[in-house]
């Protein structure tokens, strides 16, 4: 594996977040939370992406039952290519995805993005249980 995505991410933002919690301008999102994808795995980073409809897509596979949303984020510390999907799935960093040790501030909220479709949705579920890949923590 190519250890590319330890260079210095060139995005410049806006960032986004998905998830299905309710919250508010100002809030930090922190790392050490439970992975979607991995009950039993406690995260060392909180993961972000430039991409408005990857950060959909995360709000839509998101744990809770809460309603899916965007939120506008700004990273208040360094933060490197997310290695769960840079060059270990895609080459480079096409998902424009990355991850933190340090909060994430909340900036803002976005309510137009590329929804899934309830087929979709599960599709993407029996593919992530299928998924026996280690997660890069």
């Amino acid at each position: 594996m190519s250890n590319s995505y330890k260079g210095a991410p060139s995005d410049k933002g806006p960032f986004y977040h998905g998830t299905k919690a309710d919250l508010k301008i100002g809030d930090l999102l922190t790392a050490g939370g439970n992975s979607n994808y991995k009950s039993d795995l406690k995260m060392n980073h909180i993961y972000f992406t430039a991409n408005i409809n990857g950060a959909g897509l995360a709000a839509a596979l998101a744990k809770g039952e809460g309603r899916e949303r965007v939120y506008i984020v700004e990273p208040t510390g360094e933060f490197e290519n997310d290695p769960n999907v840079t060059d270990k799935k895609f080459p480079g960093n096409l998902t424009r995805s990355y991850r933190s040790k340090e909060p994430l501030r909340i900036i803002g909220e976005v309510t137009e993005w590329a929804k899934l479709t309830n087929r979709e949705r599960q599709e993407w579920r029996e593919n992530l249980d299928k998924n026996k890949g280690e997660i890069i923590n």
